[in-house]
């Protein structure tokens, strides 16, 4: 399967391709001039959501793609249709065979479950306010408010029920000796007042559990920031690292 029937435009003075690929909507933003190696990112959800990242890496000569699978949250299902626009789309634009990965919100769980399916297509994950744990978002299990309609998506993507989320796993949680073992770099971000998906059920435990591998991670918290908003206003502590793990 081959990515065509591309439309380009001009997106923030960048060139923009949008196409439809496996019958799911993908895009790739291409910078002015590449930086070597053609390295891009993989914006796992949300794309152009609180980019200062993306925007500054654009500005550096990195692309940066999309592709929806949304409403999925990261089940193997989402998976499986992810890997073969990943593979076509490096053949189609001659990119870097490894990304930079980002999963905002819920898009921790794209990034994580696939990059423990294929490490092999990854070189560095940034995570932000990431979700690591179905049952604390979008479940209501925990602290956080959860949300009845994601939850019952979410069960239906994963073929599971409220009895046996319990003891579900294939969250994030639960691939991180993976990560570890195939030396995946991470930057997370996150607020320590965040009441959506709360720290202390996902990043914290995340992190925690990295540091106590081995694993390389990055951590950078926001005291008094609730879910949004994401990333930093100075992307720099982020691009930096994201770079030099390419």
């Amino acid at each position: 399967m081959k990515i065509e029937n591309i439309t380009v435009s001009d997106w923030r003075d960048y060139e923009r391709h949008d196409f439809s690929f496996n019958s799911h909507d993908g895009l790739i933003v291409l910078p002015k001039t590449p930086a070597e190696g053609n390295p891009w990112v993989w914006r796992a959800e949300f794309f152009s959501a609180f980019d200062t990242v993306d925007m500054d890496l654009l500005s550096k000569g990195w692309a940066i793609a999309y592709y929806s699978v949304s409403d999925m949250y990261g089940a193997p299902g989402a998976i499986a249709l992810m890997k073969p626009f990943k593979d076509a789309l490096v053949e189609k634009y001659s990119l870097s065979a490894k990304c930079a990965m980002f999963g905002f919100s819920r898009g921790g769980l794209y990034t994580v479950n696939y990059t423990a399916e294929y490490p092999e297509d990854i070189a560095v994950i940034y995570l932000d306010a990431p979700v690591c744990d179905i049952r604390s978002w979008p479940g209501n299990f925990g602290k956080g408010g959860g949300d009845d309609f994601c939850w019952k998506e979410c069960k239906e993507h994963y073929g599971i029920t409220d009895e046996s989320a319990k003891t579900f796993s294939g969250n994030p949680l639960d691939k991180i000796e993976k990560l570890v073992a195939d030396k995946i770099p991470c930057v997370l971000v996150a607020g320590l007042i965040d009441r959506l998906v709360p720290y202390c059920e996902n990043g914290e435990l995340f992190v925690k559990k990295y540091e106590e591998l081995g694993g390389t991670i990055k951590t950078i918290l926001k005291p008094d920031c609730d879910h949004h908003p994401h990333s930093l206003d100075d992307p720099t502590p982020i691009s930096e690292f994201i770079i030099v793990h390419k």
